[in-house]
């Protein structure tokens, strides 16, 4: 995810080891493909235990970046089915946010709405149905103190429609400091409102001062969320994965898979529209192309798609929780399949090394602050 201001001053959304719980899963006959994937890993050193996999939410409603600048029936429709395969298929953890597809981030359909619908019709079908929900606090330069974090959280469980959400995580570091954002989240949890906490685009400095912070009221800093894909490892560049590792914070990855790009269905002749294609142009794509062809051809080996094969190289880092968006059934089926198998130890390194020669992309600047 990325953040611009724009002229008119509105911002607008537009770009230790961990302890594993495995139950089951089910394998089609005569494929390697996940069909049910019911394994669950505790996020950081809280009682929350999430999939792990996850689907993020960024797309839903939003017209700013995604949907082609248009939102409208048919894709409230294929949302809400990548919502249901997704849970049928055990894959039951959302993540989505204030801005996503709101009016501040000149959005159609805040995503927190789409997302409370979706699960309050899947309760009235599955009253057993067990789904985890994230979201996240905005840290507005007009928004000051720890009232700010529990208003905005409770704005947002009206627009999803619950009593609670299971993390709740500050979206980018505060522009006038942080302090009062954190004594907030601590404020979330004493309060009921959230089971876990968590903080997304901080730096390895930032994470370490909110780690402690929380520390100290007896409550465990749950996950850092930020921009990590095989194409943007500026986490393991900059310190964030190690400190997470250290620390026993678990690193949710959104862009998991380049926003795409990932998947190979871009090409230098055929790059992405609207604002991506600003981010993944025609030249880093042609720079890409020997990547994606080699992990084609790892894909091939394990009867698996590019989009698999990426997401399985964040999974094979350890304490990762890849969050890809999914706005259709058939996306979201494809992410399953991520599960239940692990690329080697050398095909990770021939595939980072790969990477390491194709030259930076561009990431979210706040990350820097």
């Amino acid at each position: 995810m990325s953040l611009h201001i724009g002229s008119t001053g509105f911002f607008t959304v537009v770009g230790h080891s961990r302890r594993v719980h495995r139950i089951r899963s089910v394998a089609s006959e005569g494929s390697a493909t996940v069909k049910r994937v019911e394994e669950k890993v505790n996020l950081g050193g809280s009682d929350l235990k999430v999939a792990t996999l996850g689907i993020g939410a960024w797309s839903w409603g939003d017209t700013t970046y995604w949907n082609n600048f248009d939102w409208n029936d048919r894709k409230e429709k294929a949302a809400r089915d990548a919502f249901n395969v997704s849970v049928d298929g055990g894959v039951t953890f959302f993540d989505t946010a204030e801005v996503y597809g709101s009016g501040l981030a000149l959005g159609a359909v805040n995503s927190e709405v789409l997302l409370g619908r979706f699960i309050k019709e899947r309760k009235e079908k599955d009253p057993g149905v067990e789904i985890a929900v994230a979201t996240k606090f905005a840290a507005l330069p007009w928004r000051f103190g720890r009232q700010s974090v529990l208003s905005a959280l409770k704005d947002s469980l009206c627009r999803l429609g619950l009593d609670s959400v299971d993390l709740y995580q500050l979206h980018w570091p505060g522009v006038w400091g942080n302090e009062g954002y954190i004594d907030g989240l601590g404020d979330a949890v004493e309060k009921g409102l959230v089971k876990a906490v968590g903080v997304s685009n901080y730096n390895e400095k930032r994470l370490r001062e909110a780690f402690e912070k929380l520390k100290k009221r007896g409550i465990p800093l749950a996950s850092n969320q930020v921009n990590y894909s095989l194409i943007y490892r500026a986490p393991e560049e900059k310190g964030v994965k190690a400190a997470c590792d250290e620390l026993g914070i678990t690193l949710i990855a959104y862009s998991p898979i380049a926003q795409g790009v990932l998947t190979g269905k871009y090409t230098p002749n055929k790059p992405p529209s609207g604002p991506r294609g600003r981010i993944y142009t025609r030249e880093f794509l042609t720079r890409l192309q020997p990547l994606l062809n080699r992990i084609a051809e790892v894909g091939k080996k394990y009867e698996k798609t590019s989009t698999q094969v990426s997401l399985n190289w964040l999974i094979a880092q350890g304490n990762v929780v890849p969050i890809p968006g999914a706005k259709t059934a058939e996306q979201a089926e494809e992410f399953k399949g991520a599960l239940g198998w692990r690329l080697s130890d050398d095909e990770v390194a021939e595939l980072r090394s790969l990477a390491s020669e194709i030259g930076p992309v561009l990431g979210f600047p706040v990350e820097n602050l």
